[in-house]
């Protein structure tokens, strides 16, 4: 009896599937014949993540450029590009001692990366640590071949804290500040 009660469920189930009709909605394929109205953008490529974060740390949202700088890691990896661009947004946030942390790492990585050498330096003058700053940037300096002068102000900055020189008002710096160049460039600049 039971196995007669299951093959009529079976067959009563079987004869509501309609093999004939293919008329059924597809949601993957429906729609994908239409063409975009003109001028519509199509992006090609995918969103530079570091590039987002870099925006969001120059307008001022550290914490919404430090998740950016996360899914960039996401991206590529833990490289001294990504490490540096954490650190820095970390360094914006006030958290010194992950910033330097993740510095560091980033050097560990390639000991000569000029912006995680600069950015070291930075977190270090933040933190008082003048004289290691200065060998940092002297690093920094010397892997940058003295090109860039933002660099040479910062080595310049870090003796001049280091010998306890006094400013005058006209050229005392009232903070360093960090601000990212192109691919992974990163410069102390004093604040107006």
């Amino acid at each position: 009896m039971r196995g007669l009660i299951i093959l009529t469920t079976l067959t009563g189930l079987m004869a509501c599937v309609n093999t004939d009709d293919d008329r059924r909605l597809d949601p993957i394929a429906q729609g994908l014949e239409i063409a975009a109205p003109q001028g519509t953008v199509v992006l090609q490529d995918e969103v530079n993540q570091l590039l987002v974060g870099d925006r969001l740390l120059d307008a001022g949202q550290p914490e919404l450029a430090l998740r950016a700088y996360y899914r960039a890691a996401g991206e590529q990896g833990l490289n001294p590009e990504t490490l540096t661009a954490i650190g820095a947004a970390n360094l914006r946030l006030g958290r010194m001692g992950q910033a330097e942390s993740q510095f560091r790492q980033a050097i560990d990585l390639d000991e000569t990366h000029v912006p995680a050498l600069n950015n070291l330096g930075v977190a270090l003058m933040e933190r008082d640590a003048f004289g290691e700053a200065r060998r940092v940037f002297e690093l920094a300096f010397a892997h940058d071949s003295g090109q860039s002068d933002a660099i040479r102000e910062n080595l310049r900055l870090a003796i001049a804290r280091m010998e306890n020189i006094i400013y005058s008002d006209d050229n005392n710096q009232k903070g360093p500040g960090l601000i990212r160049r192109g691919e992974g460039v990163y410069v102390l600049l004093a604040e107006p």
